[in-house]
């Protein structure tokens, strides 16, 4: 069992910038950021492979945010710039423990997920 652990949420002005940091116990292969405002679907916001050679990016957030990841480390960024109202939301980290090098983008791809971190973007 893999635990996962988001850190650097937090309250922002519009157009600022945060970094979102999960770390994992152990290893694992296909990562993901989601998020969920209240009364909201969880949504994928961007998903890596396990070498970094496939990203994906949700619509909504091409051209400001920014997901990497550092094996070595366990441990999977977002830079989220030019943040919006509307990017207010809990982000979660998602981990997949199975080996493949695609990129998954469907929440029944993953196994683990961590407990969440608030992001609040004010006016």
């Amino acid at each position: 069992q893999v635990q996962l652990a988001e850190s650097g949420g937090g309250l922002v002005q519009a157009g600022g910038s945060l970094r979102l940091v999960c770390a994992a116990s152990g290893r694992t292969y296909a990562m993901g950021w989601f998020r969920q405002a209240p009364g909201k679907e969880r949504d994928l916001v961007a998903a890596i492979s396990w070498g970094s050679s496939s990203t994906y990016y949700a619509d909504f957030v091409k051209g400001r945010f920014t997901i990497s990841r550092d094996n070595r480390m366990n441990t999977l960024y977002l830079q989220m710039n030019s943040l919006k109202l509307e990017d207010t939301a809990v982000y979660y980290c998602a981990a997949d423990k199975t080996l493949t090098t695609v990129v998954h983008t469907a929440l029944s791809d993953y196994d683990f997920w961590g407990q969440g971190t608030q992001v609040t973007v004010a006016s």
